[in-house]
């Protein structure tokens, strides 16, 4: 089964419209109670192997903002979508994963990498999800940034 992005979003602001709606459905009621009692809050770590971990975790710092130590996030949609083996999404067959980066301004964030002569691919395709682009880190992990659409 191929899963494009879109598929992924859209379940994540389908999810996330549902738990803010203000009246509760019979078949939300049945869907908690047939769930676990406990259930995760969220991604406390993303782990991967690195050739060089201090200069990669030093790449993400400056470029992205992200502290490698304890990285508070904003809060807001994540998608947790496996894809099929064959997928092309990620890019190379051997990457096993890809991350998506939600951003406040993607123009802002391009400008950014690009001031530091980071290759960064702007998707011109207008999606009523957000607007998303592509770049990789300096191992070649494939990397996605999403700025959510906002609510009309």
């Amino acid at each position: 089964m191929l899963i494009d992005r879109r598929s992924v979003i859209i379940g994540a602001v389908t999810l996330a419209a549902v738990r803010t709606a203000e009246s509760v459905t019979p078949d939300i009621v049945e869907a908690q109670v047939n769930s676990p009692t406990e259930r995760v809050l969220g991604i406390g770590g993303l782990f991967f192997r690195s050739r060089d971990p201090k200069k990669l975790a030093q790449w993400y710092q400056l470029n992205l903002g992200i502290d490698h130590q304890v990285w508070q996030q904003a809060a807001g949609p994540t998608a947790f979508t496996p894809f099929a083996m064959d997928t092309d999404y990620f890019g190379s067959k051997q990457q096993g994963w890809m991350v998506n980066f939600r951003v406040r301004s993607l123009d802002a964030m391009v400008a950014q990498l690009q001031k530091s002569n980071i290759e960064v691919k702007v998707d011109p395709e207008k999606s009523p999800y957000g607007r998303f682009a592509r770049l990789h880190d300096p191992e070649g992990n494939p990397i996605e940034l999403w700025e959510p659409a906002t609510p009309a």
